[in-house]
């Protein structure tokens, strides 16, 4: 019989918090997430008290994963430091705490990078620059540069565009990673046609290939049709296990499809390491433009540098005569580009041919090379791959979020 989420907390009472009460009592649970027997929950402390519940948060997964029913557990330990009150000890770079257990059971861990920011706080953030952002490299080990993909809404053609970049990074000879950070809508794993679950040892994943990439996304991880219905520190948490948990090296490059907007998830990857550089995907019609201008404006805060703009399904062309129409309007994103002084990278086609190679998981650049729309994406790689040249030994090292009240 199923496990409900009502059945998990009465459990959890008999959990105590470091002040003997019950930690139900306490409110700093999240509510408690069940989906096909696995079961999703966040502790939220303050920083200064982040050590003591470390302790707690363990008992909390014991208990969780001891629950007739559950198959697995992802318990998460945030830790947030409150308006008013005093800095707690916290990592070099001043990161709190992120600690989290997940599929498969292992043991919780610490993250580092872990920041509210994205969260409704009082105030504004800012970026502080590391003492020394020429020793952090890309913050992976065995991987030489981490670019973002990323659009300011859904629905802009972003993970095809960030699939068939990173393939067009790989016929430049480089070898090339592809994450999908998009927990929430992981599609992924259907562009590149890899199904199945990837292998596990230890701690560490190895990712699944495809086309000569190296790739992972959640969605290896949950069922096609499984709603994440996961709160921001659940989220985050993810990311970071994505990112240092998977066994990437030796990588020239990795290529984060970044999930649509400017919150959490966003403003972890920056955290978590040192971008080379983000790619921004819109649209050319003007209500795409406005979330990719919060898009730059959000990568500039953090001190993440814009490699250029793509504007995607610039013109739809007609696989019958070959005819050209305007359908979203046209040179949208050029403009921005210039209006920001960052770079154009390239205008793609809404074309028939792309969505059918993309829901078939025969990505064009792998599977059609010599077609037009493959060589766009390929002119795109370059451009972003001079772009990365371009700034060599400038990276900059993870920024610390700041949130001042």
């Amino acid at each position: 019989m199923a496990v409900t989420a009502d059945e998990v907390k009465a459990r959890l009472a008999q959990v105590s918090a470091p002040d003997g009460r019950p930690v139900t009592e306490t409110g700093v649970l999240s509510d408690i997430l069940v989906s096909d027997s696995k079961v999703y929950l966040s502790i939220t402390v303050d920083a200064r008290e982040a050590q003591a519940w470390e302790p707690v948060r363990a008992a909390v997964e014991r208990t969780v994963r001891g629950t007739p029913g559950v198959t697995s557990a992802l318990v998460a330990l945030t830790a947030e430091r409150k308006a008013g009150s005093a800095p707690a000890s916290a990592p070099a770079g001043g990161a709190q705490p992120v600690r989290v257990s997940g599929e498969g059971g292992h043991q919780g861990h610490s993250h580092a990078g872990h920041s509210h920011a994205g969260h409704a706080h009082a105030g504004h953030t800012h970026a502080q620059p590391p003492a020394d952002p020429q020793k952090e490299g890309s913050g992976l080990p065995g991987v030489g540069a981490i670019i973002a993909v990323a659009s300011g809404k859904g629905g802009v053609g972003k993970s095809t565009l960030a699939a068939n970049l990173a393939l067009g990074l790989v016929a430049s000879g480089l070898k090339v990673g592809l994450l999908d950070a998009d927990i929430y809508g992981p599609s992924v794993p259907r562009l590149m046609g890899l199904k199945g679950r990837p292998d596990v040892q230890g701690r560490m994943i190895t990712p699944m290939q495809a086309f000569g990439l190296k790739v992972m996304s959640i969605g290896f991880l949950v069922e096609e049709e499984t709603p994440m219905i996961w709160r921001g520190p659940m989220v985050m948490s993810a990311i970071s296990q994505l990112l240092k948990e998977v066994n990437w090296a030796p990588l020239d490059i990795l290529v984060v499809d970044m999930p649509p907007g400017t919150g959490d998830a966003q403003l972890t990857m920056a955290q978590q390491v040192p971008l080379a550089g983000a790619v921004i995907v819109s649209t050319p019609q003007d209500l795409a433009l406005i979330d990719a201008r919060r898009g730059i404006a959000m990568f500039e805060k953090v001190n993440v540098p814009v490699l250029g703009i793509v504007e995607n399904m610039s013109y739809f062309l007609c696989p019958h005569c070959g005819g050209r129409s305007d359908i979203f309007g046209h040179g949208g994103a050029r403009h921005e580009a210039q209006r920001f002084g960052v770079p154009f990278l390239g205008e793609v086609p809404l074309h028939l041919s792309i969505r059918e190679a993309s829901d078939a998981g025969l990505p064009l650049v792998a599977t059609k090379p010599d077609s037009h729309e493959a060589q766009i994406y390929r002119d795109i790689a370059g451009s972003v791959r001079e772009a990365l040249a371009g700034r060599r030994g400038t990276t900059r090292a993870a920024p610390r979020i700041v949130v001042e009240s």
